[in-house]
């Protein structure tokens, strides 16, 4: 007897999860439907029925906001340096029109003529400097971005998550939006099956 109440809590447990395959799949589907048709086209059935069996045990969910966590920091850091550095550019061209303008209170009439040369000279100077800062720390800022999405794809390849490898193509990876759009909000639910929102 307790045989026959094991096959059929397994074959419940079997209905349950195909169930729950079939509500991930479906709503796969509809976030598909919101991208664009290139994008769209990309994705087959199997491809998202994968990433669906993939999202039942809830493991990729966890991975998704682990992942989503070293994102959100990654730029928050980044995001506050820039900040550091506009603060610092700030700090400099104040200080200069300080100067600058000390200098010419200071400065003889006749004089004035070659100190503002100098001085337009200075300041375009100081602007290319400037300029070249900002530049170097937008690349920066692209790399690292660049390195987190890579780490992203390769521990989604390494966790068996279906459509993914590590590209360094620039066309954002339909399956990468698919994973983080289904991740965080529904690891809250527990009708999707998801064990990371405990």
């Amino acid at each position: 007897m307790d045989r026959y109440a094991g096959a059929f809590e397994e074959a419940v447990d079997g209905t349950r999860q195909q169930e729950r395959h079939y509500q991930l799949l479906s709503a796969l589907q509809s976030l598909v439907k919101e991208l664009p048709s290139s994008f769209q086209q990309r994705l087959s059935y199997t491809t998202l029925s994968d990433l669906a069996l993939a999202l039942l045990d809830g493991t990729v969910f966890e991975i998704v906001q682990g992942l989503l966590e070293i994102q959100h920091l990654t730029e928050k850091s980044l995001y506050n340096q820039r900040l550091r550095l506009q603060n610092e550019h700030r700090v400099l061209r104040q200080a200069l029109r300080q100067k600058h303008q000390e200098a010419q209170q200071a400065c003889r009439p006749h004089n004035l003529p070659m100190l503002e040369a100098a001085q337009q000279r200075e300041q375009e100077a100081m602007e290319h400097r400037i300029r070249e800062e900002q530049r170097a720390m937008d690349q920066k800022i692209i790399l690292e971005l660049d390195r987190k999405v890579a780490d992203q794809q390769s521990t989604l390849e390494k966790a068996g998550v279906a459509g993914f490898y590590v590209t360094t193509n620039p066309q954002l990876k339909p399956e990468l939006i698919l994973v983080h759009a289904s991740g965080p909000p529904y690891t809250q639910r527990q009708d999707w099956g998801g064990q990371g929102g405990k």
